[in-house]
């Protein structure tokens, strides 16, 4: 029998600051690289310091994921990193002290007090909390796998879940630094949900006169504040689901403020598409999320603009590359687990009835029916004890808002169609306002669908958050637009007045309410000894047994078996080697 000891409890935040300087410093340098290679090749500029920040760490993933297909990823995939990032340091040190200067030197000292704050608030949350539960099932054993090998051909054949294959364990690998440190790092769920609270602080800034155009983009983020304030406790945890949701967040959120600077641009749009490329290697789920592609490509099709066409096509088949080509080597199959998609003849391929199996439990685990047989029932039969006994009261409310929210947008597309009809006459600014809601009808649609897929096909809440908070907020940010509209046309200033008070008394009682529950939170956690080293993955009791010669360890109770023992399954089952080692893969031996 082994008992996997825990780590010394010590000192957590500042590991993962230090870690998350190295994170930011590598992404920075290697987005603006890109940014650099976007402006000469396309012509538009990226300014804002948290796109360069995620477009590099959007970058960095697809070259985790490339170098994993040659080599484990490790101490020599982060020497090339900065090697990388040294070139372009050096290359672009004038730029990068100019935009970092005025970036930071435009700014008030409330908002680098705000900021400051933040990065240690986030740095607490990710030090510490809740470790998901697949975190210690199947998420550290996916991200050991890629440290101490990269790639394994059948690695789904010992464990189902290792054929998920989320591009996001990639980078989880690439920065884990447990070849430095001794300790396996998990910190990037937290940098991520950093990036997106810097989209949230616009909420808490005083607009200035004719600043703002559209209240969309405000509820777009209250949607992301309020997500914010469910997953600070559990973004220690390298789940995806988290990562997901708050890139959709990060998505929509720019595409509304794009909109709202009524730019003619094509080109940050199509890089939106390309982030919503990777969010679907994040999490295949997110595939719906790429309708938004319909206003890029209408646009570049208009100015026959063809270059800059192939240019964003290549982008985003580099982009999903290197995750099918994982897909295909882990399981046999191109997405994983749909077995109906079987396209290569390899020896490696899991078995169909086995992945089957696993797309059936995804989805009636989510309906919370808990049985795979029961996957085709209807959804007229499932959603009713779904609805009552899977969500939580807010939940409830959400799901009743969504449905609702179907209602007004077809109202709102009658609408839209019948003053395209009657825009003759209407005054040149009018029509701009007019233009913007139209766009973000596009934006609601996306969202709208992908709810509608998500509630379909796995409505775990924690797997579409982002969408059931955004058709919401979307939604309300149109009608509230639309009310402003009207009460203006009718100059009823004191109504608009009252309107804006009421809206912004409610935004900072629910704000202060919500960050009352953080602070609480904090303080409560600031108890334990807990300052240096990041919370180390869960312990467990543990079983060995021998399979050509390597060890593989079980749990003896329960199905998880955490980071330390590797390699892991989560009961005892027949492995069968393709050769006469782990770094050849596994067959499938039809369990």
């Amino acid at each position: 029998m082994v008992c996997v000891p825990e780590h010394a409890r010590g000192i957590k935040m500042i590991s993962v600051l230090c870690n998350w300087i190295y994170i930011t410093a590598t992404a920075f340098l290697t987005g603006f690289g890109l940014c650099t290679a976007i402006y000469k090749r396309m012509g538009y500029r990226v300014k804002d310091i948290s796109c360069i920040v995620a477009l590099g760490l959007m970058t960095v993933t697809v070259y985790a994921q490339i170098f994993s297909l040659c080599y484990k990823v490790g101490a020599a995939a982060n020497l090339v990193l900065i090697a990388v990032c040294l070139v372009t340091a050096v290359a672009g040190r004038h730029q990068i002290a100019a935009l970092l200067s005025e970036r930071w030197n435009g700014r008030s000292i409330v908002w680098k007090l705000a900021a400051v704050l933040s990065v240690v608030v986030w740095c607490f949350c990710t030090s510490r909390g809740y470790m998901h539960y697949d975190s210690d099932l199947y998420h550290a054993q996916s991200i050991r796998w890629i440290e101490e090998y990269g790639i394994v051909k059948g690695l789904g054949n010992i464990h189902v879940r290792f054929a998920y294959n989320s591009s996001f364990f990639a980078l989880s690998a690439l920065y884990s630094m447990k070849f430095l440190t001794g300790h396996s790092l998990h910190t990037v769920n937290g940098l991520i949900a950093l990036l997106l609270w810097i989209q949230v602080l616009p909420l808490f800034e005083k607009y200035k006169k004719g600043q703002r155009k559209t209240l969309v983009t405000s509820f777009a983020r209250l949607g992301a504040f309020y997500y914010l304030t469910v997953i600070y406790s559990d973004i220690v945890a390298p789940a995806s689901d988290y990562a997901i949701m708050c890139v959709v967040f990060f998505i929509v959120i720019k595409w509304l403020e794009l909109l709202e600077h009524e730019g003619d641009s094509a080109v940050p749009y199509a890089i939106l598409c390309v982030a919503g490329v990777y969010a679907v290697t994040l999490k295949l789920t997110a595939g719906l999320i790429l309708i938004l592609l319909a206003k890029p490509v209408s646009m570049l099709v208009r100015q026959k603009r063809w270059r800059d066409i192939g240019i964003c096509l290549m982008m985003g088949i580099v982009t999903i590359a290197p995750w099918l080509a994982r897909t295909v080597i882990l399981s046999g199959y191109l997405l994983y687990p749909f077995p109906a998609l079987d396209l290569f003849d390899v020896d490696w391929k899991m078995n169909a009835s086995a992945a089957a199996l696993d797309a059936a439990e995804i989805k009636t685990w989510g309906r919370g029916l808990n049985n795979a047989a029961l996957v085709d029932l209807p959804i007229t039969q499932w959603f009713s004890g779904w609805f009552q006994g899977s969500l939580p009261m807010i939940g409830k409310m959400l799901i009743l808002a969504d449905v609702a929210c179907l209602l007004v947008f077809v109202i709102l597309m009658a609408r839209m169609i019948y003053s395209i009809h009657g825009s003759q006459n209407v005054q040149k600014k009018q029509i701009k306002i007019e233009q913007i809601q139209k766009e973000q009808m596009l934006v609601l649609a996306t969202v709208l669908a992908s709810y509608g897929f998500w509630q379909y096909s796995a409505p775990l809440l924690r797997y579409g958050y982002a969408y059931v908070l955004l058709v919401v907020m979307i939604t309300a940010g149109i009608l509230s637009d639309i009310m402003i509209k009207y009460f203006d046309k009718w100059q009823k200033k004191d109504m608009i007045r009252k309107i804006a008070v009421l809206g912004v008394s409610v935004l900072w009682a629910f704000s202060a309410v919500k960050l009352a529950s953080l602070v609480r939170y904090c303080c409560g956690e600031a108890q334990k000894q807990a300052y240096v080293w990041q919370q180390n993955y869960g312990s467990y009791e543990l079983e060995s047994y021998v399979a050509s010669g390597v060890t593989f360890y079980y749990p003896v109770y329960d199905d998880r078996t955490g980071y330390d023992s590797f390699p892991s399954v989560p009961r005892q089952i027949p492995i069968a080697f393709r050769g006469e080692s782990v770094e050849e893969g596994f067959y499938s031996t039809g369990e």
